[in-house]
């Protein structure tokens, strides 16, 4: 309630001078005119160091990740799962993101390549740019003197040689090993080590021995010599597929000399690997057992174990345990898995749902590209996706993905510079078109890059600041 002198007063003023208040009219504008009244608001990013991925697509500050900074303060894992359908960029972000990672001098890089082109795997351009050949995993050039990896290479463990024994039978058996075959392998590898010195122990001197194993080895358990023989009978079958099979050549022999674990990148092609054969599964276990016990060690190196087409991995129960214990292992001497996938349900639904399910939750960064609207939903689910971010997965445009960074959700445009492009993009066949196609795509592209420019500049810039001589601070 005003007193009265001042309603007095007012009234005095007005008579004198006019009604002084005005009541302002509405104003009707465009959002875009009306946002300079607002300030400026986004999500908080990851930091500043780190590796540069692009631009949030909201706020249009730069993203950068790395989980080697990440790890133990924002990230309980450093493990990366990227998920999409084909054509959408997954292999863009991962060839630049290795790139950028190997501008750090304590960094070690070994890709499973698993698709390629014109004969080689998809990375083999970025080799040879890096002066590295690839180690080419192929049955019919192992025959003639190729690429051979030992599962007795006396650099993996007993204990390892033996997991990795049971891990290639139980892949190719398509179920676990009983008891009784557990036993006769096991009193084969004993007594292949203890007696093969001279040389490597190569899968044939198993084998021999699982056809006429020792007596010793019946008196040990007091059971008869031809029990033992038929307990290891399959699992002689098993190994000779190896030796004289879909695989010869390849783990039959001798580790081959000169293979350079100490590169900054290292790349397995098995690109001529019939990806949905029995072979893949167990090169994937051979080649993840042989890794684990001769290039990951504890010397301060911050290393990336890239799998393409991962879903080998994850689908099959033998082989992720022994990848679930890897990560596990690898932790602790700074390793970080990143396994690219098409589909989850590729893996939720399948046999290995249970260890696929373990390995999903050591991922701490997902990374999901465009997917069909039922695809996303389920994706969503599994991983815990919010709801407006799975809504928005079926209208991604390529280069654009949702990325999941223990709960900090982001959409990221992915940029690539003009010395990365010609390097990532290695689809040439699936992507040959008329020359009026070409003329069309070579507009928009032009249109593309016009609109990217100064985001391109921004990323050269931030790749400037790695010089050869940089370290990471990262103990």
């Amino acid at each position: 309630m005003r007193d009265p002198l001042s309603v007095l007063t007012d009234a005095f003023t007005s008579f004198l001078f006019g009604k002084i208040e005005t009541t302002r009219l509405p104003v009707r504008t465009s959002t875009g005119q009306a946002q300079a009244v607002y300030l400026p608001t986004a999500a908080p990013g990851l930091g500043d160091s780190g590796v540069i991925i692009g631009r949030e697509v909201y706020s249009g500050k730069g993203y950068i990740y790395d989980p080697f900074q990440l790890y133990g303060q924002q990230l309980p894992a450093p493990h990366w799962l990227v998920l999409g359908e084909s054509g959408n960029g997954k292999s863009a972000l991962e060839k630049t993101y290795v790139l950028r990672q190997l501008r750090f001098r304590d960094r070690q890089v070994v890709v499973l390549d698993a698709q390629g082109e014109d004969g080689v795997g998809e990375w083999n351009l970025i080799a040879e740019e890096l002066g590295i050949t690839p180690i080419r995993l192929d049955p019919t050039a192992a025959l003639d003197m190729g690429i051979r990896l030992n599962p007795l290479d006396p650099a993996i463990t007993t204990t390892g040689q033996l997991a990795l024994l049971r891990t290639i039978i139980e892949v190719a058996m398509g179920h676990g090993l009983d008891e009784r075959s557990g036993f006769a392998l096991k009193v084969a590898h004993a007594y292949v080590n203890e007696t093969v010195v001279e040389r490597q122990p190569v899968l044939m001197d198993i084998v021999e021995q699982l056809r006429h194993p020792e007596p010793e080895s019946a008196e040990a358990m007091n059971v008869a010599i031809d029990d033992v023989r038929a307990w290891g009978l399959d699992v002689a079958l098993v190994i000779d597929r190896l030796v004289d099979g879909d695989l010869r050549g390849m783990f039959d022999g001798p580790t081959t000399v000169g293979i350079d674990l100490d590169a900054p990148l290292i790349v397995f092609d098995l690109s001529h690997i019939d990806r949905n054969s029995i072979a893949m599964p167990i090169l994937m276990a051979i080649v993840g057992v042989w890794l684990e016990h001769t290039w990951i060690r504890p010397d301060r190196k911050k290393r990336i174990f890239l799998v393409e087409e991962a879903w080998h991995i994850i689908n099959s129960p033998f082989v992720a345990q022994l990848f679930q214990r890897l990560l596990k292992f690898g932790r602790r001497l700074g390793l970080s898995f990143v396994a690219v996938v098409h589909h989850l349900s590729d893996v939720v639904d399948g046999a290995a749902a249970k260890e696929a399910a373990a390995i999903l939750k050591m991922a701490s960064t997902r990374t999901i590209y465009a997917q069909k609207a039922d695809e996303a939903r389920a994706t969503g689910r599994v991983i815990g996706l919010p709801r407006w971010a799975v809504e928005i997965i079926p209208t991604l445009t390529p280069g654009i993905a949702v990325w999941d960074v223990n709960g900090n959700v982001q959409v990221v445009k992915h940029l690539i510079t003009e010395t990365e492009r010609p390097l990532v993009f290695t689809d040439r066949a699936m992507t040959e078109s008329s020359s009026d196609q070409l003329a069309a795509d070579d507009a928009l592209r032009a249109a593309e890059l016009e609109a990217e420019e100064r985001a391109a500049a921004f990323v050269e810039q931030h790749l400037a600041d790695y010089d050869d001589s940089s370290e990471s601070t990262v103990a």
